[in-house]
């Protein structure tokens, strides 16, 4: 079994933790990764057509494939296609928010069948041969209805050998804020490892998460989503190391460029720059200008022009703070490189 213990893992972010930013995280800091929710139904009556989601490498690894459905029937059958992939463990989605998953009782819908959850774990953890399996749930379907105890003693039961929660409900979606008590109410009830998710952000986040909670290990979701330096900074506070901060410009472009090359080399170049768009969002966020930027990257459809754009910001860039730091001179004041910095990277969101 994986080794929870004191890890910084890669949250199953649907359409974004696929195998080259799971490949990206991992270089960063993660410590292991979990791949995007796949349909169950999906593996066992179109398997050709989304074979493709399981696709990963050995450098992705430890990797977790997490399969979502509601027939403990498919799902073992799905489990038992997934377990001769060999992955580290199976994890199971018991906490999906969306409507088109929980329409079909998949996700967080199954909070409210607490024995169907019991039934399909058992099912995945038969098919699932010597492949250890995980389960991922919120804390309840909503504020009347906390029941992720309950649940998190059915998963051990059924046979997972660790379990993470998101502790929001599935009305909170994701609004307001995660309650970390939950987190450390189910570490103290269960004998498994406890996986904390929920508004990790910055590093001081995961260090008071692990502090407060007991939790075995920290999942990180939304903040790493354009930012997985997230994973390198957290790690070095954690170790007692100063946080390195967050990369210039030309460093987080660069790590954009090399993304969109990989998906460009898996997805093909006008498919794989439009998919990229959204991470494009993610990279440029808080950029100066950076909205202007996203305006013409997205309607860009080649690496060429992705190129062209991102250099040309940044010679932009870096000529507005050289502007900067003359006129500072000019003024008679001593040049502050680090004030010129911050003055022309103020967020436009």
């Amino acid at each position: 079994m994986i080794d929870f213990s004191g890890k910084l893992v890669l949250a199953p972010l649907a359409g974004v933790s696929d195998s080259n930013y799971r490949l990206i995280c991992r270089r960063l800091g993660a410590d292991i990764t979990w791949s995007e929710m796949v349909s169950a139904d999906g593996l066992v009556y179109c398997w050709e057509k989304n074979r493709f989601l399981l696709d990963f490498s050995d450098g992705e690894r430890p990797l977790g494939i997490q399969l979502f459905g509601s027939e403990p029937g498919v799902m073992g059958r799905a489990a038992a296609n997934v377990a001769r992939l060999a992955p580290d463990f199976i994890d199971i989605n018991f906490g999906c928010p969306v409507k088109k998953v929980v329409r079909r009782n998949g996700g967080s819908s199954l909070l409210r069948t607490p024995e169907l959850i019991g039934r399909i774990t058992e099912a995945v953890v038969k098919s699932s041969g010597e492949v250890p399996v995980t389960a991922k749930i919120r804390s309840g379907w909503s504020e009347r209805e906390l029941n992720y105890a309950q649940v998190g003693r059915i998963l051990v039961e059924a046979g997972a050998r660790a379990v993470c929660i998101h502790p929001r409900t599935r009305v909170q979606a994701f609004s307001g804020k995660s309650n970390w008590e939950h987190i450390a109410h189910l570490a103290d009830e269960l004998p498994v490892p406890v996986i904390g998710s929920g508004d990790i952000f910055e590093p001081e986040d995961a260090v008071r998460m692990f502090a407060q909670t007991g939790c075995a290990a920290v999942m990180i979701g939304r903040g790493i989503m354009g930012n997985p330096w997230l994973f390198k900074r957290t790690r070095c506070v954690l170790d007692g190391n100063p946080d390195p901060g967050a990369p210039a410009e030309r460093e987080r472009l660069a790590l954009a460029l090399e993304h969109a090359r990989l998906t460009v080399a898996q997805r093909g170049e006008r498919h794989g720059v439009v998919f990229m768009r959204k991470h494009f969002a993610s990279y440029t966020k808080g950029l100066a200008g950076g909205a202007a930027l996203r305006r013409r990257l997205f309607e860009a459809v080649s690496l060429a022009q992705v190129e062209n754009l991102f250099e040309s910001y940044l010679d932009q860039a870096e000529s507005a703070r050289g502007e900067s730091d003359t006129a500072i001179t000019a003024a008679g004041c001593p040049v502050d490189t680090a004030a010129g910095v911050t003055d022309t990277t103020k967020s436009d969101n």
